[in-house]
């Protein structure tokens, strides 16, 4: 077994950026060499950019480690978390933000004192994107439920590009009512009212009982992806949760003003199906 497989079993559970897998580690801590890594030691920089304080650069200078870097709010919310040697984040909300760094070698992890920056202004420029509104509809919310219309779908990985493993199958449901049970699923909701604050309130599969949880989401709207933070999952309707091992970092489908397809991957499903799409639609709740 490699190092970088090792130390990936050790991360994956937490790392947003890594496909889908279904593996387990095996116990061989004992042969593995000491840790002579201290925090002090460790090799890595995170730096504001000279020009747009917003922008927070992260590099680790140690090409024998597997870097790990999370950061949060000043209220201990997570914003997000990375495992690239080498990445940026922006902080559009003035505020100040702690960034955690942590080593993973093969004899274990190290972690790095907690560094804390502040961003002193709000960066405007970055919401210009029309789809901030569409997504959230600014500081005021917005909150999506299912559309009955057609509330699940199936397509392959590549869905919806024009080339590749690309196809699907969104059927309506007046003629396909098997896919879920019609009811109130519940409800998921955006805003950017100082934060990215995102709640999904989940109806349970057997009977009416509904959880609601609180937390942070980043959308990547270059690569399509919407990640929930803090313990948030995306908003389901019918028994598909056991079928897919990931329910936080999706992918963005499609997105309107008034619809929402949010797709996660079906990578081990109960019945022995191949690896697709799942795919959700949602409208804005009236």
């Amino acid at each position: 077994m490699t190092m970088k497989r090792i130390l990936y079993i050790l991360i994956a559970a937490v790392t947003i950026g890594s496909l889908l897998f279904s593996c387990e580690a095996i116990d061989d801590r004992e042969s593995l060499p000491a840790v002579t890594l201290t925090p002090e030691t460790l090799k890595f920089s995170i730096t504001q950019d000279a020009t747009n304080k917003n922008l927070v650069n992260f590099k680790s200078d140690d090409p024998t480690v597997i870097p790990f870097w999370k950061y949060v709010d000043a209220l201990g919310n997570e914003l997000g978390h990375s495992n690239k040697s080498t990445d940026q984040v922006v902080l559009p909300f003035a505020g100040k933000y702690t960034i955690y760094y942590t080593a993973y070698t093969r004899g274990g992890s190290v972690e790095a004192a907690p560094v804390v920056i502040d961003v002193a202004e709000n960066d405007e420029s970055y919401f210009r994107d029309p789809k901030w509104e569409m997504l959230t509809n600014g500081v005021d919310g917005k909150t999506w439920v299912l559309d009955f219309v057609d509330p699940v779908g199936w397509a392959g990985l590549d869905y919806p590009a024009l080339s590749g493993d690309n196809w699907s199958w969104l059927p309506d449901y007046a003629s396909n009512s098997w896919v879920m049970d019609n009811k109130d699923w519940g409800q998921m909701y955006f805003d950017l009212n100082g934060n990215y604050n995102t709640s999904v309130t989940q109806t349970a599969i057997a009977n009416s009982n509904q959880t609601t949880k609180k937390g942070t989401y980043s959308f990547d709207i270059k690569n399509n992806k919407l990640v929930f933070n803090g313990g948030v999952e995306m908003l389901y309707g019918g028994d598909y949760y056991g079928d897919c091992s990931n329910w936080i970092s999706v992918k963005v489908v499609e997105l309107t003003a008034t619809s929402l397809r949010l797709a996660v991957i079906r990578d081990q499903s109960r019945k022995g199906e191949g690896v697709c799409l799942i795919v959700f639609h949602y409208k804005v709740k009236s």
